[in-house]
């Protein structure tokens, strides 16, 4: 006579009533805010269109959108991408230690008044911008952005009660703000060839008008041994990379321009 295992009844009864395995999560979607208390930063978030008398500065928002073409070129294996990364990465640190150094030396003058009790000064309608880049240092510009709006907030407040005197202010304000520009700066003197490293060891299609306008590529960068800290993720990309990013390579520039820079859609 047959009869049915109790422990095999019981487990197929615990497959029939098994619930279904729950949904994956859905895309991750975040957002993040730049805030800054001084028109100091505020003028550096959006830079200022050249007139006659003044020339043109580049703000956050011009880096960022040069360096997503810079990004992009990286990731396409193009060596004078990843040069540029270099600069900017090296820039970025320089002008961190800088401005970090300073507002350490003027909190440390702030405390050493005993008999006041100071807190920075803080705007009461502070400027807020949403941000939304393409990659990392753009980020990271402008936390030092931040850095820097914090440090003319905490020198006024030295200037204010007269731990520094108008010139230390301004040298404060303006050596500070000098590096950012200079950082800002940095991305515009690129130029988007669509060239890799291939081409480049080979001296093959604009590898020459690269070097022209770029100059030689170090060794260690072109062969990857040296990259700059964050780096995107080398992809190959089929035939018309440019188109499918919405890039272009730029034009050619005659012998007599090769020093001047032309930007390019990003």
């Amino acid at each position: 006579m047959h009869t049915d295992h109790p422990t095999l009844h019981q487990a197929d009864q615990h497959l029939v009533e098994r619930p279904g395995l729950p949904e994956k999560p859905g895309a991750l979607h975040g957002q993040v805010w730049l805030t800054v208390q001084t028109s100091l930063a505020q003028q550096l978030i959006h830079g200022r269109k050249g007139t006659s008398g003044k020339p043109t500065i580049i703000g956050l928002v011009g880096f960022a959108n040069r360096l997503r073409v810079i990004w992009q070129a990286a990731r396409n294996n193009d060596p004078y991408a990843d040069w540029w990364l270099i600069k900017v990465h090296e820039a970025i640190e320089s002008a961190g230690n800088d401005i970090g150094r300073r507002q350490v030396d003027l909190v440390k003058q702030l405390e050493q008044m005993t008999a006041m009790e100071v807190s920075i000064a803080a705007s009461q309608r502070p400027y807020r911008v949403h941000l939304q880049f393409a990659n990392p240092y753009a980020y990271r510009a402008a936390q030092l952005l931040a850095e820097y709006d914090r440090l003319a907030c905490t020198a006024l407040t030295a200037r204010h009660i007269g731990v520094l005197d108008g010139a230390a202010y301004v040298d404060v304000q303006q050596a500070c703000a000098h590096k950012l520009r200079a950082l800002f700066m940095i991305p515009q003197s690129y130029r988007f060839l669509k060239i890799d490293r291939e081409s480049v060891r080979l001296k093959t299609g604009r590898s020459h008008e690269a070097r022209q306008a770029m100059g030689e590529v170090p060794d260690a960068i072109l062969s990857g041994e040296h990259q700059a800290a964050l780096v995107p993720r080398k992809v190959k990309f089929p035939s018309g990379f440019a188109g499918h990013v919405k890039l272009r390579p730029e034009s050619p520039i005659p012998d007599t321009a090769l020093s001047e820079d032309k930007n390019v859609d990003s």
